[in-house]
């Protein structure tokens, strides 16, 4: 292996120019708005959440949930949308055992008290929350009873605008093959989009929700941003679900703003980090994006929950690391540099950089410092060297940069799945869970790192998301400065349709993975609840950051408003 990344390095080096011969590489520039947000700024940022003012508080309040949830009185239906509420609020993770515990009751009793004449809301409800939570749950049996003889979904069905609005959320947990589900989608979406145009009339509250649900799935929504528009939309009256307990308000609101001040905290540190790495503020460097903020985004809608401060921490300077190296290939690099670039990277080893040119040696050795540290602490307190599945997964990442390096550089557009092959590493999804993997602080098994070498299915559904997301947001940008074909383009050349007719294709791709990374959450699986997490998650984020454009490059605008929303604006108490 070695002697063989020796022989290309060797071959690389006699095609590159030699060095002072006057030839100077043809630069492209991507012409990325500076960075937003000021190092000062960053510091001066406390919202003056008071711990110990509001701590007695919250307790009050959280043992008035726990008291709700504990009520053996307490039908079903309200049972299911009190869990509904919990997590929409953004505070189920507080009563996570409290949550399982009756989920677990409901999914066990085979003779469940919810039943077709108590209506479609809260059979779809029951079965949204089972599934949500890994349940083995038949969308056949669930929504069979909500058929007509000729196998259609009731028209009459279409007067219950709540029922069809939970119905709606739950087809998108839809697994391969559960042709009730994409019916019931079809139904659904008809007769909302009849709700919006005022067809059928409902109060301000219901009409708020369906619009916000049209707009974008509730399962595919980052959870801290719907956990915002939902506390917002609740304490005025505007989205909220009725006969939601003010008590229940009051505790989210609080602890959004007790989130919101780790949050901060966790981005200062990082903030410190980045200054003085200096990575993206030298000189050679002035091509790159400086995006600390927006990176530390990526992580809250990754793991938003207070005690996972580690790994967002690591995230944020993953990520951080990537949208360099990024724009390296995508950018400022030359083929020859880009490929004397992945070979180090390959190698993993300080001399191996002697050859490069001096932006690239400042990013081989940021990333080498910092990958080698993240290892160092993790032998340190969990006694396991992980260096190998970091290396591996930077290293994998650099060649499918490279890929699409050459295909640029050659003129060449890929077939979609040609594309698609290589585009779900190079989108860097799998570096940031892998390191995630370790981050979250688990237990971790000998299968689990068998399998995480491979990239496991969770990983690739993940990523494929990301890809066709990012693909939608920037396709058109990148393509103007020259940037290789993406999956728009690839699948436009390979079918002769219209830029209209493959963006909705790729739309419908993506409804497609979800389903297969909805079944990583019912499968049984080697991995934790809190990785599985990050990677539907990291589907979700995908979701947000691309849903308007290029929020990642281009985070002067929505981005910038989410940025302020979660970090910088606490609620109003």
């Amino acid at each position: 292996m070695e002697k063989s990344l020796d022989d290309r390095r060797c071959k690389i080096l006699k095609r590159a120019t030699p060095p002072g011969c006057g030839y100077m590489v043809e630069r492209r520039s991507a012409n990325y708005h500076p960075n937003i947000w000021d190092f000062d700024f960053i510091e001066s940022l406390n919202i003056g959440y008071k711990g110990e003012i509001f701590d007695g508080q919250v307790e009050k309040l959280e043992k008035g949930v726990r008291q709700m949830l504990n009520d053996k009185n307490l039908i079903e239906l309200a049972q299911l949308e009190l869990i509904d509420n919990l997590l929409r609020l953004g505070i189920g993770y507080i009563f996570e055992s409290e949550i399982q515990r009756i989920l677990s009751s409901i999914a066990d009793n085979k003779k469940s008290s919810l039943s077709v004449a108590q209506g479609l809301h809260g059979v779809a409800l029951r079965f949204k929350l089972l599934r949500l939570h890994g349940y083995e749950i038949s969308a056949q049996d669930a929504f069979h009873p909500f058929k007509d003889e000729n196998g259609d979904f009731k028209a009459c069905l279409r007067k219950d605008v709540e029922g069809i609005l939970s119905l709606y959320d739950a087809s998108h947990l839809s697994l391969e093959g559960e042709d009730v589900l994409d019916e019931a989608k079809h139904f659904t979406t008809k007769h909302l989009k009849e709700v919006i145009k005022g067809n059928i009339v409902i109060n301000s509250k219901l009409a708020s929700r369906v619009s916000h649900s049209l707009e974008l799935p509730l399962h595919w929504r980052m959870l801290r941003l719907e956990a915002r528009w939902y506390i917002e939309a609740c304490s005025i009256g505007v989205g909220g679900g009725d006969g939601i307990s003010p008590d229940l308000i009051q505790l989210a609101m609080l602890d959004f703003n007790r989130v919101q001040a780790v949050h901060q905290k966790n981005l200062k540190k990082a903030s410190r980090w980045w200054r003085d790495l200096g990575l993206c503020s030298h000189p050679e460097m002035h091509f790159a994006r400086d995006r600390l903020v927006e990176n530390f985004l990526w992580t809250i809608g990754i793991i938003f929950d207070p005690q996972f401060s580690y790994c967002r921490d690591g995230l944020t300077k993953v990520n951080s690391l990537i949208t360099t190296i990024d724009d390296v290939y995508d950018v400022y690099g030359s083929l020859e540099e880009l490929e004397l670039f992945t070979v180090t990277v390959e190698r993993w080893d300080i001399a191996a950089m002697e050859q490069l040119p001096k932006y690239m040696k400042l990013c081989f050795l940021a990333l080498f410092n910092t990958v080698n540290q993240m290892a160092y602490v993790i032998l340190k307190e969990q006694d396991l060297d992980i260096s190998l599945y970091l290396k591996k997964a930077w290293a994998d990442l650099c060649k499918a940069y490279l890929v699409e390096a050459r295909w640029f550089h050659n003129k060449y557009t890929p077939t979609l799945e040609e594309y698609l092959e290589n585009a779900w590493v190079s989108i860097s999804a799998p570096v940031m869970l892998v390191h995630s993997y370790f981050f979250v602080k688990q237990e971790i098994t000998t299968e689990a790192l068998q399998c995480l070498d491979r990239y496991p299915d969770i990983i690739r559904w993940s990523s494929m998301i990301l890809r066709l997301c990012d693909d939608l947001g920037t396709a058109t940008a990148e393509l103007e400065r020259g940037d290789v074909a993406k999956s728009i383009q690839c699948y436009m050349k390979e079918t002769g349709v219209s830029e209209e007719v493959a963006r909705e294709y790729i739309k419908h791709l993506i409804g497609e993975i979800w389903k297969k990374l909805n079944k990583e959450r019912v499968d049984y699986s080697l991995f934790s609840k809190p990785f599985i997490g990050t990677a539907v998650n990291l589907a979700r984020m995908a979701q947000c950051m691309y849903q308007y454009g290029d929020g990642h490059g281009d985070s002067d605008g929505y981005t910038k408003n989410r940025v302020m929303s979660l970090l910088v604006e606490p609620l109003s108490l």
